[in-house]
């Protein structure tokens, strides 16, 4: 949304956010981490984005997911936690 209003330091803020913050980790996106997304949506029918933060967890062998998106699947070896279930 900061860059839909054109609000480059709000921007900058959650860029910093989420490169810097303990326990956060960023995955580069490769060949691999791609098939896996594709394989995700075809088999769970989700968006990209999410099929690749679902990839990414589970290739980096994550404790969970943390997400407000009840449409995410929890793969069997990937449990998925709502935000809002927890607050």
């Amino acid at each position: 949304m900061p860059y839909r209003h054109g609000d480059r330091a709000l921007a900058d803020r959650y860029e910093a956010l989420l490169t810097r913050s303990r326990g956060l980790t960023l995955v580069d996106l490769d060949r691999s981490l791609l098939r896996a997304a594709a394989r995700l949506r075809a088999s769970h029918g989700i968006k990209p984005p999410d099929a690749l933060q679902v990839a990414a967890g589970l290739r980096m062998r994550c404790g969970s997911l943390l997400t407000n998106d009840r449409r995410i699947p929890s793969p069997s070896n990937l449990p998925v936690f709502q935000l809002n279930d927890h607050s």
